[in-house]
């Protein structure tokens, strides 16, 4: 899957990465290719949050089930 990043320039030095796409996934860089690899990290690590609070989720109420599905 492939997600849109906003970069821009950091109040005082290096770049901000956004990921509007999962609210509050921001990551920062001293160079634009720094920011874009961290940004990769933090997308990966938001997810695995989002899916597990799923899971958690899903075992509070009997009547849900965890699905898979590929984009």
């Amino acid at each position: 899957m492939k997600y849109k990043i906003i970069v821009h320039p950091g109040e005082v030095s290096g770049y901000i990465a956004e990921c509007p796409a999962i609210p509050g996934c921001v990551s920062q860089g001293k160079t634009i290719k720094e920011a874009m690899e961290n940004i990769q990290d933090a997308i990966e690590g938001c997810l695995e949050v989002l899916n597990k609070r799923a899971e958690r989720r899903a075992r509070n109420f009997h009547h849900f089930k965890v699905l898979e599905v590929a984009v």
